[in-house]
């Protein structure tokens, strides 16, 4: 059975893109750990594509033990040596020490009753906003990376930010003839 439901063009790259585009982008995620690994995977994204993240996505989960943030926090040089030696995920030095730092500050902010759910979504007043289209990054976005800058994190520039976003469903970029999209503002 053929599938003719209009999707964000995007989306039509593979079976893979559509399968996350139907079943996972866009929609508001409320769980810190999982807005914090998408933030996470978006930095390994820099560069590449995202269906070479979502191809390697379990391997990344299988390598950094499921995004545990505590257990990712802990890691020392034998863990990075392990990562850069792991085919499954992307190999960028760089990038792996921005995932280990990243859940530092995550469980900084943690630890000083600071949730990153309500962190993420405090920017939108916890509702998604209604995405213009085709933008790489806007006001809120460079702003939210400032912030997030200068709390330590890495790979977080706009553009970075802003897809993470439309990825979370902090805001809503759907096309608007896409099947999706009536779907999301509900």
């Amino acid at each position: 059975m053929t599938d003719n439901r209009h999707r964000c063009t995007w989306a039509n790259s593979g079976p893979l893109m559509q399968h996350y585009h139907d079943t996972e982008w866009g929609v508001p995620q409320r769980d810190p750990r999982m807005l914090w690994e998408t933030l996470m995977l978006e930095g390994f994204q820099a560069g590449l594509s995202w269906d070479i993240i979502l191809r390697k996505r379990d391997a990344f989960r299988l390598a950094f033990d499921g995004f545990d943030p505590r257990v990712v926090a802990a890691y020392g040089a034998d863990d990075i040596d392990r990562l850069l030696a792991n085919p499954g995920i992307v190999r960028a030095r760089a990038k792996i020490q921005a995932t280990i730092r990243g859940a530092q500050i995550f469980n900084d902010m943690r630890a000083n009753g600071e949730d990153f759910a309500d962190y993420c979504w405090s920017y939108t007043h916890g509702e998604p906003l209604m995405g213009k289209g085709f933008a790489t990054e806007t006001e809120l976005s460079g702003k939210i990376s400032k912030d997030l800058k200068r709390r330590g994190f890495k790979f977080i520039g706009p553009t970075i930010v802003y897809a993470w976003m439309q990825a979370v469903g902090i805001v809503n970029d759907h096309d608007r003839a896409c099947f999706r999209y009536q779907e999301s503002i509900k």
